[in-house]
Formats: structure tokens, sequence, C-alpha cells
């Protein structure tokens, strides 16, 4: 009989993995959460599609993660600090 792994256990050995092997699970999980595209309706789906082709065609944009993520603490930062 095998003993059931409690979410907070399985946290706690997952945080003391070191850096690569979290970000190998995290993507795993989030591939895991992919694996059921019947989650989506056909037009999302449809959309999704258009977004990747207008990426791949060089239609839009390609930011930089870190231009975004400092864009998002920006706004962030004046949200927190109230009314300009």
């Amino acid at each position: 009989m095998s003993a059931a792994i409690t979410f907070d256990v399985l946290m706690d050995g997952a945080l003391r993995l070191p850096v690569e092997e979290r970000s190998r699970l995290a993507s795993r999980l989030i591939e895991s959460l992919d694996d059921d595209e019947s989650a989506l309706s056909p037009e999302w789906q449809q959309e999704i599609e258009r977004r990747i082709d207008a990426v791949k065609a060089g239609a839009v944009p390609r930011i930089p993660h870190e231009e975004v993520m400092s864009g998002v603490r920006q706004l962030l930062a004046q949200h927190q600090s109230g009314p300009a």
C-alpha cells in the first residue's frame, strides 16, 4: 500500500530542487495543462493559431521579456502608490 503524498510535502520537495530542475518541473506541469486542448472552444483555438501565425510572419512586434516585466513592475508601482 503506497502512502499518498500531500501537496505541501510535494511543494516542499519541489522548492528544494536546483533551479534547472524546478524549471523542468514547472515546464512539464504547464505542458500537462496544455495537453487537454479540448477545453478550448474552436473560436479560441482559431484565435491562438491566428496569433501564432502573425508572430511567425513578423506581423506583430516581439518585445523582450525583460522589457515587458520592467513595464509591469512600473505599472504595479504606480498602482500601489495611488493616483498621480
